[in-house]
């Protein structure tokens, strides 16, 4: 199945035109003239009332765990919820820039008095939102001093001609990447890789190529991230919170032998898929290996900024890396190191203010609303309430379908707040109601981690998909319609892992 009949070559102008027009495209008096945009009117009502049906609905009955614990729903957590369905539905449909409705998100914890206004605020300076920050200037650093065309060329010349290929290439480049490094970091490093390989496949703004070559990154770099420790914060945290209520310890190969053969096949998956839904217009582009022979030889050898660059983002990987491995070395915070790499690249001139002008604040302040909400919901217990209400219709349920109720709990859980609070809320309570049925905590852990690391379905469940988003080559509803069905694949792969091939590795899956 194809991404419907509608090329996107001839998609969105250069303003991109998303699925309901959004403020920032009217001005002066031509925004007079406009008419009313009845749908996105629907659209910002319906937000609206789905908050005020939080607001005035009675309170709920608490949740209960398999302890007999109850945990009682308090206004503000259900105002939370209220929130967290105004923001879902302002993202996904558009109705004002997203970065935008991350402002709304505290606006509305102030007014509502959801939270203190100051603390939920705080929330957009997170380290993780400067994470953000710095890995989108390594991004810009690679960009601009050309590395990122030495390695488009570089690689199109191994690939060939074939967008199949090229597809496949830039996927598996990707998720190797995120072996090594943080998946937020790899994203951004490779945006600007991509945007060169586009324009040597269409010269028009937009193609069904060029949304495939985006999403399918962001998608890989979540399926690469969960192999090792290095992909993501959320591995250290499960696995600490599995050494904890268990008393076991899991090492860092034991976590790669188990979770490698998931990840290589959900990255051969999502290739298939990608090739799929966004059939290429072209099969092939005649010349391409050529032309980008000639393109990698006029770049001459390396310069000094090109090294320079290297060096300062290899040295920041480096240290990153260190952190999980060297005693000590774990109180050295990735946003600091990733900062000082951006200090670096002003101090020794790679970039310029300019180029800290065309920082995209529009994807920072969507991670910024988005730290708030996760911490909105996890701070005022509505997410706990939550995982506990769900996990609750799994007590007593065969052993593989609990396992597959938790991963798809954590699932809708990464879409819509940090997966590494996803992972805190949800793993826990999971640990503690698996002996009950006699599933190992094991199984558990690896199959949350899976569920976890891939959110397809909102820009907010992962930075790769909101640096991704920045192309312009697609909308965030589109971005939806294709994580739906990739994740329905994903929990098809956890389930076969699951049930067959990790107790074949050795995996134990039954107490």
């Amino acid at each position: 199945m194809t991404e419907s009949s509608q090329t996107s070559r001839d998609g969105p102008p250069p303003s991109r035109r998303r699925g309901i027009r959004v403020a920032e495209e009217d001005s002066g008096a031509s925004a007079l003239r406009r008419p009313l945009d009845l749908r996105r009117v629907l659209a910002i009502n319906l937000g609206l009332v789905a908050f005020a049906a939080a607001f005035f609905l009675p309170d709920f009955a608490p949740a209960v765990d398999p302890q007999g614990q109850a945990f009682p729903l308090t206004r503000e957590g259900k105002l939370a919820l209220g929130l967290f369905a105004l923001a879902a539905i302002w993202w996904v449909l558009e109705v004002v820039p997203i970065g935008v409705t991350g402002i709304a998100i505290a606006v509305i914890q102030a007014l509502f008095l959801i939270r203190d206004p100051r603390v939920a605020l705080t929330d957009y300076l997170d380290p993780a939102v400067w994470f953000i920050i710095g890995s989108i200037v390594i991004g810009q650093a690679f960009s601009k001093t050309g590395l990122t065309h030495r390695m488009a060329y570089r690689m199109l010349l191994v690939v060939g001609e074939k967008t199949a290929h090229i597809y496949l290439g830039v996927f598996v480049m990707t998720a190797a990447l995120t072996l090594i490094m943080a998946h937020t970091a790899v994203a951004a490093a490779v945006y600007p890789l991509l945007l060169a390989i586009h324009h040597l496949y269409t010269d028009e703004e937009h193609s069904r190529f060029g949304m495939g070559l985006f999403i399918g990154m962001a998608f890989t770099a979540g399926a690469g991230s969960v192999i090792t420790l290095f992909g993501a914060a959320r591995g250290p945290v499960a696995v600490g919170f599995f050494n904890e209520l268990v008393g076991r310890e899991i090492t860092f190969f034991e976590l790669t032998w188990y979770m490698a053969p998931l990840g290589v096949l959900m990255v051969a998956v999502l290739w298939a898929f990608v090739l799929v839904w966004f059939r290429p217009e072209r099969d092939t582009i005649p010349g391409l290996s050529e032309r980008a022979r000639q393109l990698h030889q006029g770049l001459g050898p390396m310069g000094r900024n090109e090294i320079a660059t290297l060096v300062i983002t290899l040295a920041a990987v480096g240290l990153m890396a260190l952190r999980a491995v060297v005693p000590g070395m774990e109180t050295l915070h990735k946003s600091g190191i990733i900062l000082a790499a951006t200090v670096c690249f002003f101090v020794f001139r790679i970039l310029r203010r300019a180029d800290l002008e065309k920082i995209p604040w529009n994807i920072v302040l969507l991670f910024g609303g988005a730290m708030s909400m996760g911490f909105c919901l996890w701070r005022t217990g509505a997410a706990q309430w939550l995982a506990i209400e769900w996990l609750g219709y799994l007590e007593g349920a065969p052993w593989l379908l609990f396992v597959l109720g938790v991963s798809l709990f954590i699932l809708v859980m990464t879409n819509l707040i940090m997966n590494v609070a996803a992972i805190t809320i949800c793993l826990p309570v999971a640990l503690v109601m698996a002996p009950y049925l006699g599933v190992a905590p094991e199984l558990v852990l690896f199959s949350s981690l899976a569920a976890a690391g891939m959110p397809f379905l909102f820009l907010i469940g992962a930075a790769p998909n909101a640096i991704a988003y920045e192309s312009g080559q697609f909308t965030t509803a589109q971005f939806f319609r294709a994580g739906v069905p990739a994740s329905i694949l994903l929990m098809i792969v956890i389930a076969l892992f699951a049930g067959l091939i990790w107790p074949l590795m050795g995996m134990p899956v039954r107490v």
